[in-house]
This record gives structure tokens, sequence and C-alpha cells, in this order.
């Protein structure tokens, strides 16, 4: 029976996205600028799937013999953000972007949001970096109890509390009532729970981050293999990507190596289906936080853990790598950047050596992840996304 591990490296794109300028990123390229810091990046796996021969990558040398199948992927959709681009994989178009917040929220969309959630007002209500948002308004939110609001370039609501003032379950409350709240005109992609502690004489955002999404809308990939008797397994923040729709079981994670412990945990528990997983530190404490060394590390140790994955596959099991977006963490700025993402392929059924180019649209990995499933094949493809299974199955 056929399992797909479905790993998003969270913001590792690979650059070159056609349409980068129309969205401020021209010259962009996460890997390609990682790779230009660190030449001797030790991601021994990555490399033998594929990972140095993809077109386009720049400043990584390419194996001699790829193990894998291997391509890169330019979005269709308008945006350049975790939700859209995970939507997109599995088969959404999103055509028009959520809405932004340059300038802050609304005044009626905070009136309701204290009147409802019965806090003494908010601090704050603009474009911010979260960890120096609460740098600033840290000590004022302790004396004041009001929850620190803030937003980014990309569609989010952001709440910031401190867990002795508000704990994370209270937070999670205020976050779904600012969910209720931001429909119509004001639907976000995501309200984000950002929770923080004091640390000696500063402050650390803890794990305990919860994103709450638009409910994805039409037919995707995860229904169709709920619908075909299969499990849908999430690691990390799918489930929070996906408002919780069409998944069978869930697991939070703490950091990256947690979310490859609770991949490898899931091999003994999914029988069949996916087993779809984020890891979201490469973004959200390197990539924004522009954080090129701890980035480079981090590619090592998911590295490092990749490899006893590759080793702990059956024989109908495949590993699919890709990214949501970019967050080159060289670049100007401190936010998303847009990127095509690598397309890598692994396992017993996979023709290695196969050059897939490049896709058009993100879904050609969700398009080919539901023909190695067996789902709908071959009568129904989903809305967007080209199959490339037939041409690198063994």
């Amino acid at each position: 029976m056929s399992r797909v591990i479905w790993i998003v490296l969270d913001s590792v794109g690979m650059g070159n996205a056609p349409d980068a300028e129309k969205f401020g990123d021209a010259g962009a390229n996460t890997i390609g600028h990682i790779m230009l810091r660190f030449p001797d990046l030790r991601i021994p796996n990555l490399r033998r799937i594929g990972y140095g021969n993809i077109d386009g990558m720049e400043n990584m040398t390419p194996a001699e013999h790829p193990e894998g199948a291997f391509g890169r992927l330019a979005e269709l959709s308008a945006g350049k953000d975790t939700t859209i681009g995970h939507w997109e994989m599995t088969g959404i178009h999103t055509p028009k972007p959520f809405p932004v917040y340059p300038d802050g929220f609304p005044q009626d969309v905070i009136d309701e949001f204290v009147r409802r959630t019965g806090v003494p007002g908010i601090l704050y209500n603009g474009v911010a970096s979260g960890t120096v948002i609460i740098e600033q308004y840290g000590e004022e939110h302790l004396k004041t109890k009001k929850p620190i609001i803030y937003t980014s370039a990309d569609s989010v609501f952001q709440i910031a509390c401190n867990e002795d003032i508000y704990p994370p379950e209270k937070l999670y409350e205020m976050c779904r009532i600012a969910r209720e709240i931001l429909t119509g005109d004001h639907n976000v992609a995501r309200v984000i729970a950002r929770p923080f502690v004091r640390t000696g004489n500063g402050w650390a955002r803890t794990p305990n981050r919860r994103d709450f999404s638009c409910k994805p809308k039409g037919d995707f990939l995860l229904k169709r293999i709920i619908d075909a008797g299969q499990t849908v397994y999430a690691v990390g923040k799918i489930e929070d990507i996906f408002a919780a729709e069409s998944i069978s079981e869930a697991v939070h994670t703490r950091d990256n190596m947690d979310g490859m412990d609770k991949t490898m945990d899931a091999l003994g528990k999914v029988d069949r289906g996916l087993i779809f997983t984020n890891l979201v530190e490469f973004d959200s404490s390197w990539g924004h936080r522009r954080d090129v060394a701890d980035y480079a590390r981090g590619l090592e140790d998911f590295d490092s853990r990749l490899g006893p994955l590759m080793d702990a596959l059956g024989p109908e099991d495949t590993i699919v790598i890709t990214a949501d977006h970019g967050c080159d963490p060289t670049y100007q700025g401190t936010d998303h950047t847009r990127e095509c993402v690598p397309f890598l392929l692994y396992g017993p059924q996979v023709k290695p050596g196969v050059n897939l180019g490049t896709g058009t649209s993100f879904a050609d990995s969700g398009e080919t992840v539901r023909n190695i499933l067996g789902v709908n094949v071959p009568d129904r493809p989903l809305p967007i996304g080209r199959n490339r299974w037939p041409e690198i199955r063994k």
C-alpha cells in the first residue's frame, strides 16, 4: 500500500521566480545565497537525491549520479505566503491575494476585537517584526494586560501575549474570536497566536504558536485522500494551515527536529496515505530573523535526519520534498520572497536521475502525490497541477 511522506521546508526557496520583480523580490534566492555564504554546507542526502541538479540551482555542485527525481516549481497564485503556497500544492488556485494591512487594521475591527474578547484595549496595531515588537511593548503589556496586535507584509493578524498574563488557551480563544471577526473584505489568510515569556532582562517567543487559517474551499488533494478512505497525518502546522479540514490526525511540534521525530513516528502509524510535514523553523526562526548562520545549520540538521528517513522507507513509500515560498535571509527587509521552490522525489519506486525541469504551478507536487497514492486515477485530476509520476515511476 502506497504512502507519501511529504516534507515542506518552510521558506526554503531557490530563486528565479519569473514574476519576482512584481513582488519586489528580484534577485532573492534563499538556498542559493545561503550556499554562497556557506559553500561547504553539509547536506549530503539532499545532494544525493538531486538538489544541486535542479535547473537554475545556484552555488551548489550537482551530483554525478543523483538517486532521485528533481525539478523546480513556480507559483501560479497571487501570493508568497504560507497559506497560499500550501493550498496551491494541494490544487487550490488563489488568483486574488488575501488582504494586507500596511497601515494597521481598521478601528472598527479593533473595537470589535476588544468588545468581544473583553481585553482592556490593545497595544500597537501596525506592521512590525515579532521579536522587536515584544521588546518594545513587553513591559507595558505586563502592566496593562493589553494584547499586542501587529501584522506584516503577509495577510496576518498577529496577537502577542505573555503566557503568565494570558495562558496559551486564553490566547487561542482570542484568536478564534479574531478569526470570526476577520471575514468578508477582511478575510486575512491567518490569525496567529504569538505567546512569549520573560527570559532574564529580555523576552522570548515560545513553541506554543498556533495559526488560525481561513478554511480552504472547493476540491483539493487532502479531501480527495480522505474521501478515498486513506489517511492524512499532519505534522507541525499543517493542521492549522488547512483549518483542520480533511485531516485524519494531527500532531504539533516544538521545532524542526521534533517535526522529523514525529514524521518518523508516523511511519509506524500510517499504513496508507499521506504523512504531511511542515518544518517551520526555517521561516519563523531564521528566515524572518535574517539569521543566515542558523538557517545553514538548520539545513544541516534536517539533512542529518533525512538520511534515516530515507533508510526507513518501505517498498511503496515515496518522499517528496518542496517548499511553500522563499524567505531569503540575505535579502532586504524581513518578509517572504517570491521564489521558485524545489521538487524532489525519492523512494524505491522512483527512477533515479530524472530531471523534471520547471513546473508552472506548485500543484504539480500535489497532482503527482495524488497519482502515487492512486486517488481518483486517472479520470479526475486536481483543478491545477501536472502529474509527473508517469515520467519518474520505475
